[in-house]
């Protein structure tokens, strides 16, 4: 377990440290921005691979035994990880690395942007939240829970970086969406429109959502259902 909660610390502590500090902007200037992001993705990867193979290696310690309504939650819920996930690859993300909002555009945000300004990173929130509760055990804790983390942190530290640029669009784009899922919709400031994500990436999330819950004992071991 030792070797799991240390990569889990250097999982965050090199997202965290790097991404979301001035030691970004210093790389940026020393490396270039395209430079940054290649020694970066090797670093992200390394720390990636570490974490899920001593998650594998990891002995089992049970916290709490999910109850039925617990995965079934999961279940009924990870649907809308897949549909943000899909969405954040197929769709204009301003929030994204190397992206900025449209200035021109009429509406400058629209489709799963109106429901949260970071779709990757909320999905993948979802889906750890939605596994540390289906499965309950510690280590499922720590992966989890360090990815859930570096996301949420990640979010608001791309925010913040982004305001404090002051490049031209993200006053707007900012004004007009939220960070939390569905906030500037219930304040009013934004719309749901459901048109503008389409049919073709809502029937793709649920194919890839299906596909990875019939292979889910395969890849990864536990039955979600069943």
């Amino acid at each position: 377990m030792d070797d799991l909660f240390l990569a889990a610390v250097f999982f965050v502590a090199t997202h965290l440290g790097i991404a979301g500090t001035p030691l970004r902007g210093a790389l940026v200037d020393k490396l270039g921005a395209n430079g940054y992001r290649a020694v970066f993705s090797v670093i992200a990867l390394v720390a990636l691979v570490w974490l899920i193979r001593a998650y594998d290696q990891a002995p089992f310690l049970e916290l709490w035994e999910p109850a039925a309504p617990l995965r079934l939650l999961a279940v009924l819920l990870m649907p809308f990880a897949f549909l943000l996930l899909v969405c954040a690859f197929t769709a204009p993300n301003p929030t994204a690395a190397g992206q900025q909002p449209d200035i021109y555009a009429a509406e400058p945000v629209q489709g799963i942007q109106r429901i949260t300004r970071h779709p990757l990173l909320w999905a993948v929130i979802l889906w750890g939240s939605l596994h540390i509760l289906a499965t309950g055990h510690l280590a499922a804790v720590i992966l989890f829970g360090s990815l859930v983390l570096t996301a949420a942190l990640g979010s608001t530290m791309i925010d913040r970086r982004h305001i404090q640029d002051s490049q031209p669009g993200w006053g707007v784009f900012f004004q007009r969406s939220s960070n939390l899922p569905f906030l500037a919709i219930l304040q009013g400031r934004q719309k749901l429109a459901p048109a503008e994500i389409g049919w073709l990436r809502t029937t793709g999330a649920l194919a890839l959502y299906g596909l990875v819950l019939f292979a889910h004992s395969f890849l990864f071991g536990p039955r979600p259902v069943g």
